[in-house]
């Protein structure tokens, strides 16, 4: 198994569930385009039971934890734990949490999330809300749909909409790609899971709370060198409870991108794995 974490800067937590095919994508891409002399990688397998969890103990450059499921234990909540587990064996100065459909593209993206916290000592987190690839017609679309939707919620009183879209407030660094300081972390004993809620949720605003500073990176400047899937876990297991039409949608988008990466030839390439 891997090395520890001594004398590197930054941890970064990998949680995975039944996803053999873009947890490899995931982390081939990780190996082609990562300073080993700065991160230290800690998967953390959810009892997927299968070809993923096979993959990720044939790699001797990552640490891996086995979980074992509770029984009270949701997809968000054993996500969440997921990352917890991993979070109380860092020790580097940064633990950084992304999933298993987030994607480097290129070999700055420590650096980038790493350059804000040196030019700001209250800072506590870097990462994004929102991290999609789309074209500029797509991100106009999309804009068009949530005004639209308001409008029809102020004139009705009907929503069809997430109150955090619209309400900046609400937002908090989701895990797909965000960076933290690991001394804040312990400083407010907090945690991924902490108050049950969504995966870093409470602890963003804690620290929040306490007088740090959180910064949003802009998701087109960020997409430039992470892609993002957006809950591929969740339409390659339908069982976690996503929808018939969620599925549809977001398969035939999971294929664009695919596509989009050759993920042939990365998954042809066995030289990422050493």
């Amino acid at each position: 198994m891997s090395a520890t974490g001594q004398g590197k800067l930054v941890t970064i937590l990998v949680p995975n569930y039944k996803t053999p095919e873009i947890t490899k994508i995931c982390l081939r891409l990780l190996r082609r385009h990562t300073d080993f002399s700065k991160v230290h990688v800690i998967a953390i397998d959810n009892g997927s039971g299968d070809a993923s969890l096979d993959y990720l103990r044939s790699l001797d450059w990552i640490e891996l934890i086995e979980r074992a499921p509770e029984a009270d234990d949701t997809a968000p909540l054993s996500h969440s734990r997921a990352l917890d587990l991993a979070l109380a064996r860092v020790t580097t100065p940064y633990v950084l949490s992304i999933h298993t459909d987030t994607f480097v593209r290129r070999p700055e993206w420590i650096d980038v999330l790493l350059a804000p916290f040196a030019e700001d000592d209250r800072l506590a987190g870097v990462g994004s809300w929102k991290l999609e690839s789309k074209t500029p017609l797509q991100r106009w679309g999309r804009l068009f749909e949530q005004a639209w939707k308001l409008a029809l919620f102020r004139l009705t009183g009907k929503r069809s909409f997430r109150a955090e879209r619209f309400d900046e407030s609400l937002h908090y660094l989701r895990s797909h790609c965000a960076m933290y300081r690991t001394d804040v972390i312990r400083e407010l004993n907090t945690g991924f899971s902490d108050e049950r809620q969504p995966a870093g949720s409470a602890m963003f605003r804690k620290m929040a709370e306490a007088g740090y500073r959180m910064k949003f990176l802009d998701s087109v400047e960020l997409g430039q060198y992470v892609d993002h899937l957006n809950h591929a876990t969740m339409i390659l297991n339908p069982e976690l409870g996503t929808s018939a039409s969620n599925i549809r949608r977001g398969g035939a988008r999971l294929k664009d991108k695919l596509r989009g990466i050759d993920a042939e030839a990365i998954l042809a390439d066995a030289s990422l794995d050493r």
